[in-house]
């Protein structure tokens, strides 16, 4: 809270003292905030980026923010339910993804099982864009492992001056499923002010076989920003935002969600042209805070126990970044970043059946989920960039401060660890690159990223809870070492214009990945189940480091645009990971994916139909309970046009086969009557439509 407090007067101290310095009037020019990665600008754009920005106008359908990267290339998503949705990229997953919001905020999931995950607590018809970066090939942004997802909600200073706004309502068949969104905005000169409320209810989807899925879901969310010019190159804003959601039911986890609540409340500042030298100075704080509560009520073992588990997380952090020019071709930029996470929370069991027999009298006992953990990190950073004729160098170094600790230990825990399982780490990370203009039509990006990933609470501090996709309790160990990502890519892009009416434009990249101390869980037969003993597997899964372990891969677009409006387009994935400790695959690793997709791209409409291909699986992880996946294919076809000047129509249909298929990533059911432990099937064949009116 200190952090959170210091860097709410560091932001204000700024603001009023340099308000007093250049008291300007307010003319048309307009200071932007720092909450884009990815510019546009091949000079100053991190290597290795890539930018997604259709969402607003193709009248998509988004169930949470987890579905806007399905046609990103290189994205898979794990899936427990349809709202405990995760983003895998390249199969780095979790901690290993640097995901934020508008260049730094975040939120951090209360639940050890992911009920909550960041991507649920934001109203996906906010987000303009998605920003990656496919390594950790910038420093800028926070300790980064295997990438950085920045999801970029509207920037109010872009918008017409006046009062707007939008209305959007959609529905999907498979599911009963309804969406809204009231969106309100006032711009001027010298203010803006923008809010936003929507409503999510999806009930249960039905698979290609008209099997139900319990799926469904509640959830409401509404947010508040205002943004003030306080000088013509000073720009202030606030952002508010909450999130509920209800009767949340996760068919890949033991437990369902009664509720998640959560609070995000951020803070920005950017100052530009201060000197001829110091060309910016940015400055964020942020608060969130995540109420979580789950049980078993209505789980097939609520007759032998109802469990009840409310968890919390806080997490509070900021940024300070200057931004420095030299002779016109270096761009500097200095900064500290701060992330502290706290998390507690218990699990009450009411015991009312044991070895078969009702206890006449239940037995109450009551588990520590995260033991009141904290996780601390503190960075420093230093970026340049360098530019002679058409050759861009960029070099940077990080260092993070990283403390971990938990302060309410179970007995058992303490006597494998002690009392005292108090860590602190210094983690260095950095980034070469070079992007280089071979003709005015082609790039050439080749990179090296040292990313460091501290252990995250789950694998620090969890205690016999079952957070794995298999069925093993899980230990954790407050003695992991940072597992570290050494990443090397070479890349190609370019664009070549065929004749008057048709271009053609192609994307290609392979990287290379070489892990220490990479973060597994292997058995302990030392350490014996601690619930339901009786119940296999019997023994416990430890956190550990891997020594030997590596991922390898490449990504291929290339899209012909034919007759200006139409285009053929193909995007293409894929990934290897070996545990060579394990003789196995790493977990989480997603197949190889192929899109093929044709359509037209008018001003007033638009349509497209996409073949998806994704082939089978069999680089598994056995000791984390994978098994091979079949193979699937599936078709999609999107429509949308502008019926009057300020009507836009979509209309989709999803899966139009009918197919019955599984992501390999996705989870298995549990703790459901009528399912076996197989992968969740994916949604059958879905119309959805989609209406929006603006103002």
């Amino acid at each position: 809270m200190k952090l959170h407090i210091a860097l709410w007067l560091c932001v204000s101290s700024i603001c009023i003292s340099y308000s007093q310095i250049k008291q300007d009037t307010i003319n048309t020019k307009t200071t932007q905030l720092p909450e884009v990665i990815v510019t546009g600008n091949s000079n100053t754009d991190p290597t290795h980026s890539t930018v997604k920005n259709d969402y607003q106008k193709k009248g998509i359908q988004p169930k949470n923010v987890a579905d806007l990267f399905s046609e990103i290339n290189g994205f898979s998503t794990i899936k427990r339910g349809n709202y405990a949705i995760d983003p895998t990229f390249r199969a780095s997953a979790y901690e290993q993804l640097n995901v934020m919001y508008d260049g730094g905020t975040k939120a951090v999931h209360a639940c050890p099982n992911r009920m909550d995950p960041v991507t649920t607590h934001v109203i996906p018809e906010e987000i303009e864009k998605i920003e990656v970066v496919k390594g950790p090939y910038t420093v800028r942004y926070g300790a980064t492992f295997g990438g950085i997802i920045n999801m970029v909600t509207k920037d109010p200073n872009k918008l017409d001056k006046g009062f707007h706004g939008k209305a959007s309502a959609g529905y999907e068949t498979n599911g009963n499923a309804l969406v809204n969104l009231l969106q309100l905005q006032h711009v001027s000169n010298k203010f803006n002010i923008t809010g936003n409320i929507g409503y999510r209810d999806f009930d249960d989807y039905e698979d290609g076989q008209n099997t139900t899925i319990p799926s469904a879901f509640r959830s409401t969310d509404y947010g508040l920003k205002l943004g003030y010019n306080l000088t013509d190159n000073q720009y202030i804003q606030g952002h508010w935002r909450q999130s509920f959601g209800r009767d949340i039911k996760h068919v890949g986890l033991p437990m369902d969600t009664e509720f998640d609540n959560s609070t995000i409340v951020s803070l920005d500042y950017r100052a530009e042209d201060i000197s001829n030298t110091l060309k910016g100075i940015t400055a964020k704080g942020f608060y969130s805070y995540v109420d979580h509560l789950m049980t078993n009520e209505n789980r097939a073992n609520f007759n032998m126990v109802f469990a009840s588990s409310p968890v919390t997380s806080t997490t509070i952090g900021g940024k300070l970044e200057t931004h420095w020019l030299f002779n016109n071709n270096v761009n500097l930029y200095v900064g500290t970043d701060a992330n502290l996470i706290g998390r507690d929370g218990t699990r009450t069991r009411t015991i009312k059946m044991m070895n078969g027999n009702m206890l006449p009298n239940p037995m109450v006992r009551q588990d520590k989920i995260w033991q009141d953990a904290s996780l601390n990190d503190i960075g420093v950073f230093s970026e340049a960039k360098y530019q002679i004729n058409k050759t861009t160098f960029t070099a940077g170094l990080r260092l993070d401060f990283v403390n971990a600790n938990a302060v309410d230990l179970e007995n058992d825990f303490a006597s494998i660890y002690g009392n005292d399982v108090k860590q602190s780490e210094t983690n260095i990370s950095g980034t070469l690159s070079l992007k280089h203009n071979i003709s005015s039509n082609t790039i050439m990006e080749v990179a090296y990223g040292r990313g460091v990933r501290t252990a995250n609470m789950a694998e620090r501090f969890i205690n016999h809870f079952t957070v794995g996709q298999d069925s093993y309790e899980y230990l954790g160990n407050p003695l992991l070492k940072p597992e570290i990502n050494n990443q090397f890519e070479i890349g190609f892009q370019g664009h070549s214009k065929l004749n008057e009416l048709n271009n053609f434009s192609y994307q290609l990249s392979a990287f290379y990945s070489v892990y220490n101390n990479y973060i597994s869980a292997v058995v302990d037969t030392s350490i014996p189940r601690k619930f339901m003993p009786m119940l296999q597997p019997q023994f416990t899964k430890v956190f550990t480091n891997i020594d030997n372990a590596y991922k390898t891969g490449l990504e291929f677009m290339f899209k012909f645009e034919l007759l200006e409006d139409y285009y053929f387009q193909n995007q293409s994935a894929y990934v290897r990971t070996k545990n060579k400790d394990f003789g196995e695959s790493l977990p989480l690793n997603p197949p190889f994916t192929s899109t093929f997709s044709i359509g037209v791209d008018k001003e007033n409409y638009w349509a497209k139909a996409q073949y998806n291909i994704t082939s089978k699986q069999s680089h598994i992880a056995p000791s984390f309970g994978e098994t091979e996946t079949a193979g699937y294919e599936t078709l999609d076809v999107k429509l949308g046009a502008t019926l009057f000047k300020n009507i836009t129509l979509g209309v989709a249909c999803l899966n139009v086969f009918d197919e019955t298929y599984s992501n390999h990533l996705n989870f298995s059911y549990r703790n459901q009557p009528d399912f076996n432990m197989s992968p969740i099937t994916e949604p059958g064949r879905n119309f959805t439509a989609f209406l929006q009116y603006k103002f």
